[in-house]
């Protein structure tokens, strides 16, 4: 891959963190008014390396594998109301000078604690196993762990570790940018805070990089949603965190992916981290 499309790559990660609800569509045509020469057949084949989907209803919002089974989602409408209530993981790109790899992580939802996380330069589901068994072994099994309907979170190896711990597995149903929604915000916090700045280099930069910035993320970043604590001290006392989750599924089969990107906003607004 030349240094055209590297920075390709890092102009559409970085768009899509910003807009999740922009297709191939509209991501050629704001590559074009910066002045990038694209044709649509291009960014869709670079959307898909880095794994991004726009937000919108439809069957099509997460790579599925047609052979695993998908399980129904668990938490329209649930009150999350103490830690290891419920876990949820996601899958976000980070770009290096010379390359990308993928990040994994995985968070409690009633205090927002980054329980592990994983670095791999493929997209496959030993990574992501690899950071499931690390959360388990150090936090216990959470009663439901949310995932998306990729192939890694649908993989044999990945619900074998699920039901050898008795954990009630949730999927999403239309996209993850709304169901997942508390990872979709960590990405954008590591993002903007951590990786966009510091444009790293190397993977052992990054590994450096990232270990520092969850350690900070946990113990010392003040969250808003939680009561300016920080989620360490939530998870670990049980005080002051939790979420009510929305049941918005009640929205218009024809909503336009840009009305579901403003609905998404305004959820995050009100559950903010």
């Amino acid at each position: 891959m030349d240094e055209y499309e590297l920075m390709l790559l890092r102009l559409l990660d970085e768009k899509y963190t910003k807009t999740p609800y922009y297709g191939s569509r509209k991501m050629t045509v704001w590559l074009r008014d910066q002045g990038y020469l694209v044709n649509r057949k291009r960014v869709q084949r670079l959307m898909r390396i880095l794994g991004l989907e726009a937000m919108a209803p439809g069957p099509n919002t997460s790579k599925k594998h047609p052979e695993h089974k998908v399980y129904p989602y668990l938490l329209r409408g649930l009150v999350i109301v103490r830690p290891n209530h419920v876990w949820s993981t996601d899958i976000t790109y980070v770009r290096l000078a010379h390359g990308f790899v993928y990040l994994v992580a995985i968070i409690d939802w009633y205090s927002r604690k980054v329980l592990a996380w994983q670095v791999s330069n493929t997209m496959d589901a030993s990574f992501c196993i690899d950071c499931l068994t690390s959360a388990l072994e150090e936090y216990g099994s959470p009663e439901i762990f949310n995932t998306d309907q990729g192939s890694q979170f649908t993989s044999d190896g990945w619900i074998k570790v699920l039901k050898a711990h008795d954990i009630k597995i949730s999927m999403d149903g239309r996209g993850r940018a709304l169901d997942n929604i508390f990872v979709e915000r960590l990405w954008r916090s590591v993002k903007y805070e951590d990786i966009y700045l510091k444009n790293y280099a190397a993977l052992p930069e990054l590994l450096l990089g990232l270990a520092e910035y969850f350690v900070t993320y946990n113990s010392e970043r003040h969250h808003q949603a939680i009561g300016y604590k920080t989620p360490d001290h939530v998870y670990w006392t049980g005080n002051g965190g939790g979420a009510k989750i929305p049941d918005y599924f009640k929205i218009r089969q024809d909503s336009s992916a840009e009305e579901m990107g403003q609905r998404q906003s305004a959820v995050i607004e009100l559950i903010p981290s």
